[in-house]
Formats: structure tokens, sequence, C-alpha cells
């Protein structure tokens, strides 16, 4: 399909919204989450926990600065948004993964039963996510003679430290993606270019945003 660049008068989704209209941003307090941010203004560093660790959090040897608010306003991300974007893993492979976990070990057409879903579906899924590592594979000898293959949940325990290992490593990967834009757009005010930043910046990160030219 092909996709057209606005021009003139015509904007794209990203651009249609009234950024005049907008009220000032408002600095975005962070205490009583359930996560810390910590800083350390000698060298930038900054580090993300699930708790709140006082002045245990150093950074060479000398005692990290919690961040108690910023002046960029994040809005809170959908649960669905986030799975799929770390994992790849849009709602029916959820509905999938939660269904071997509340009733497994289940074969691919039990779940299919369960929820619904074509059988080679719910065998594209269950796939990935033994990949992904969340579930495992076992197989079961039937009476009859044979196997069939069946899935159930790792410890939960597990899963909790590998989801969130497995999304700090993509928000690692998105963190170097936005300083290695804020590097691009530095870099662009120091030098001499022809083309307009929009162009230099975008071509820099050809292919990183996801999108195609055609």
């Amino acid at each position: 399909m092909t996709q057209e660049t606005p021009t003139g008068d015509q904007s794209d989704d990203a651009g249609s919204a009234d950024f005049t209209d907008r009220p000032p941003l408002a600095e975005a307090d962070l205490r009583g989450r359930g996560y810390g941010i910590y800083t350390c203004h000698d060298c930038r560093n900054v580090v993300l926990t699930m708790q709140d660790c006082g002045e245990n959090m150093t950074c060479h040897g000398e005692p990290m600065e919690p961040v108690s608010e910023t002046a960029i306003d994040v809005k809170p991300p959908d649960l669905r948004q986030v799975l799929l974007d770390a994992f790849g893993l849009p709602k029916s492979g959820l509905d999938i993964c939660l269904c071997v976990i509340g009733e497994g070990p289940v074969a691919p057409s039990e779940v299919a039963e369960r929820l619904g879903y074509d059988e080679s579906t719910i065998r594209r899924y269950l796939g990935e996510l033994v990949d992904i590592g969340l579930l495992e594979r076992t197989q079961l000898n039937r009476e009859q003679g044979g196997y069939v293959n069946v899935y159930h949940s790792i410890d939960l325990d597990e899963m909790r430290e590998e989801t969130l290992v497995g999304f700090y490593a993509w928000a690692g990967e998105a963190a170097a993606l936005i300083e290695q834009a804020n590097l691009t757009k530095e870099d662009y005010k120091q030098g001499d270019h022809d083309a307009p930043l929009e162009e230099v910046f975008w071509e820099e990160f050809r292919g990183a945003t996801g999108e195609s030219d055609d």
C-alpha cells in the first residue's frame, strides 16, 4: 500500500494536533510511584529501579540522587501496547499465555476450545511464547501410543524476573535510540548542513521507526 506524504495544509496523524491550544507542560510528580529513578549529576547516568533504594543507589562510589519530578509529563502506557512493543505480544498472544498459566498444562486444542481461537493461531503463539521464555513445552505420552505436546507456565517468580529483564533490555535499546537522536540534533547544530534538520534527522534513523518511505 502506498503511503502519501502530506503537503500544503494537509497533516499526518502525528501533526494533526493543535499545539497552540495545549496548556503549558506541568512537571510530573514521581513521588509515590511503584518505581524509583536515580540520577548521577557527575556523569549524567540515570537508573530505573522497582523500589525506593534511598542512598544505597550509588554511581562510581557516590550516592545517586532520587528524581522526584520531570518536566516531561509522560502519558501512562497501555499494558497491551507495552507487551506488543517490548515482546511483540498482541492481546491474542497474551490471552493464550494467561490461559496456559491459569489452566496448564494444556494442549493447543484445549486452548483453542477455551478461547475460541483458530488452532493454527494458538500453535503459532504458543511457539513464540516458548521462544520468549514465558511458557514451557513438554511431551505427554498417550495411553493409545504416541505423545502430545502440552504447555505450562514457568515458575511465576522466574516469569516476573524474566519479563522485567526483557523489558529493561528493550527499554535500554529505546534509551540508546533516544540518546542517539539527541546527539544527532546536537551534531547538526554544531555542523554545516545544506539540508534542514528534519531531513538529516530522519535520514539518520531511516528504518528505525518501522515506517516505510513507499
